[in-house]
C-alpha cells in the first residue's frame, strides 16, 4: 500500500483527500436547532443555539450552551482589544472546535501565552488572551479569515509560508505545512496525526483540516478578504440614517411598549414593539434588513454592521445601553445627545442621552452602522 500511495503524485494524493473529507462531512452534517422566538429575555438554550453573525458575512454560530455562555466575555474582550464584534461568532465556533467550551482554558491560549501547555488555569484569563491573540493572527494574515484560523492551529510560521507561496490560505498548503513541520518533530514521538487520513501524507503536525473543522460550527457567507464590512455612502450613517429617522419618527405617539413585541405583523399593525423590534421595523422602511421578524433582539443587532466610534455618531447609527443587562437596550441615534427608540413608558419617542439622564448614565459606548 505504502509503494502505492509513493507512486502516486502528491497533490493527487491530496486532492483526493479533501474531495473524501468533504463527502464525509456532508454525511455527518447535523440538525441545527433555529432561535424562533428571541425576545430581549434570557434564552432557553437547547443542545445547539444559533447567533446571528454580521461584519465578515452574516450568518450564525452554531455552537453549545457551554460556548454560549461565554459570548458576553468574548464581546467583552473583543471590545478590549479593538476587535470588531462581528467576529465573536467566529470566534465562538473556534472555541466549540477547541474545547466545546469546557475546562479552564476554553480557547487553548496557554500556548500562545506562556509557551507551554496548561498554565492557563482561568476561563476568563483564556478568552482574554485568546482573542488577543485571534486579534494580532487576523493582522499577521491580512484578514484572510481561513489564513488566520488555520495559523491559530499552526502557530504563526505559516502565514510566512503562504505568504511566499501565493500569499493567501489554500487547503494544499495547510497539508504541505503540516508535512514539512512533522518531517522535523517526528523524531520526539509527540506528535501524532490527530486524524487519520492524514496518516498517509505523514501530515501529522498540528490539524492541517483545522479550518473545515471550525467552519461546520459556522454556517454563512465570508467576505473574500476576512475583512468586516465598511457601509457605502448608503450606510445608516449618511442621508439613509435620516432616512430611517423619518422613518421611525412616524411611529411617535402612535405606539405603546411590550416586552417582546413586534414581532408579528399584527403586533405592529396594533403599534406594539420593544425597543429591538422598532429598531428592525424603521430600517425595514428604507429597504435594509437587519434581522428575521421573528427573532431580532438587542443581542443580534448589536453584532450586525460596523462598530463606529462614540466621537463618530451620525444620525442613523444605531445605539446600545446597559439597562436590565449588557446591552438590554437599544435606539436610532438622531444627534445632538438624543436617540429614537421605544421605551418602556412613552413608546416610540425621543429621549436624551445626556450625562446625568437615565439613559445618559446607562449608554455604553457601543454604536453601530448598519
Amino acid at each position: 500500500m505504502h509503494v502505492i500511495l509513493h507512486l502516486i503524485p502528491k497533490k493527487y494524493l491530496i486532492g483526493g483527500a479533501l474531495i473524501l473529507l468533504g463527502l464525509s462531512g456532508l454525511l455527518m452534517m447535523g440538525t441545527f436547532v433555529e432561535i424562533t422566538g428571541g425576545l430581549e429575555s434570557e434564552n432557553q438554550q437547547g443542545e445547539v443555539t444559533e447567533i446571528e453573525g454580521g461584519g465578515i458575512g452574516v450568518g450564525t454560530a452554531n455552537v453549545s450552551p457551554e460556548v454560549m455562555r461565554y459570548q458576553p466575555l468574548l464581546e467583552k474582550y473583543a471590545q478590549k482589544h479593538g476587535l470588531d464584534a462581528s467576529y465573536v461568532p467566529i470566534m465562538m465556533a473556534l472555541m466549540m472546535q477547541e474545547s466545546g467550551g469546557r475546562g479552564s482554558d476554553p480557547m487553548q491560549s496557554s500556548e500562545s501565552y506562556c509557551d507551554a501547555v496548561g498554565c492557563i488555569k482561568n476561563p476568563e484569563l483564556s478568552i482574554d488572551k485568546g482573542v488577543k491573540h485571534f486579534k494580532d493572527v487576523l493582522e499577521k494574515a491580512k484578514y484572510d479569515l481561513k489564513l488566520c484560523l488555520q495559523s491559530y492551529n499552526f502557530g504563526g510560521g505559516f502565514i510566512n509560508f503562504a505568504m511566499k507561496h501565493g500569499g493567501k490560505y489554500t487547503p494544499e498548503l495547510a497539508i504541505e505545512f503540516s508535512q514539512i513541520q512533522y518531517q522535523k518533530v517526528k523524531h520526539t514521538g509527540n506528535y501524532h496525526c490527530v486524524r487519520p487520513e492524514m496518516v498517509p501524507y505523514s501530515a501529522c503536525y498540528g490539524d492541517a483540516l483545522y479550518v473545515n473543522a471550525v467552519l461546520k460550527y459556522y454556517t454563512g457567507t465570508i467576505a473574500a478578504d476576512g475583512k468586516p464590512t465598511t457601509p457605502s455612502g448608503g450606510g445608516s450613517g449618511s442621508k439613509s440614517g435620516v432616512k430611517v429617522i423619518e422613518a421611525g419618527e412616524t411611529l411617535i405617539g402612535k405606539t405603546r411598549y411590550v416586552f417582546g413585541g413586534g414581532r408579528s405583523q399584527s403586533d405592529i399593525n396594533a403599534g406594539r414593539f420593544d425597543c429591538s423590534s422598532f429598531v428592525r421595523w424603521a430600517f425595514e422602511q428604507v429597504g435594509v434588513n437587519v434581522g428575521p421578524l421573528s427573532g431580532v433582539t438587542t443581542d443580534t443587532l448589536k453584532t450586525q454592521g460596523q462598530a463606529i466610534n462614540p466621537k463618530d455618531m451620525k444620525p442613523g447609527d444605531v445605539v446600545f445601553f446597559d439597562t436590565y443587562k449588557i446591552d438590554g437596550h437599544v435606539g436610532i441615534y438622531v444627534g445632538d445627545n438624543k436617540f429614537l427608540g421605544c421605551q418602556g413608558k412613552t413608546g416610540v419617542a425621543i429621549a436624551s442621552m445626556e450625562k446625568g439622564t437615565y439613559f445618559g448614565d446607562k449608554f455604553n459606548g457601543r454604536v453601530k452602522r448598519f
